[in-house]
């Protein structure tokens, strides 16, 4: 109990004193560990009464966290690049809500892999204009 105390506590610390770009960076990779969370569902016996509920669960965290991400977007100032990402966010969620009505697990891995993409594009921006702060985030999520 005491160690999931100190772990929130770290949690919290962390997300309160992280930069912009490492709070994004966080949400992409909860966005990440939910799919991944999702495809274990996927893998798991149909005969596992909860395998559903996990599975749906965790798409909806991803969305979630997508949403949030696509709600960061400042159109003004990121122009055609803050749009071409609106649509990238919105295609994620199209195919994770497909995944979800139809228990698929293909669009969560063609989502997972591409949100992979841009994930390691933004921890490699990252890294170029924070190098101090973000040591040892390749590959977090």
């Amino acid at each position: 109990m005491v160690a999931l105390d100190h772990a929130r506590t770290y949690r919290t610390n962390s997300v309160l004193t992280a930069s912009p770009g490492q709070l994004v960076l966080m949400l992409y990779d909860g966005a990440l560990r939910a799919l991944r969370l999702a495809q274990e569902g996927f893998a798991q016996s149909e005969s596992d009464p909860r395998r559903l509920e996990g599975i749906n669960k965790n798409l909806l965290k991803a969305q979630a966290i997508i949403g949030e991400l696509q709600g960061t977007l400042d159109h003004e100032a990121g122009g055609e690049f803050a749009a071409t990402m609106h649509r990238l966010y919105d295609y994620y969620n199209r195919r994770l809500f497909e995944a979800n009505i139809r228990k698929d697990a293909k669009p969560v891995a063609e989502v997972e892999r591409l949100l992979r993409d841009v994930r390691d594009a933004w921890a490699e921006m990252l890294l170029k204009q924070e190098p101090s702060r973000l040591e040892g985030i390749r590959g977090v999520a």
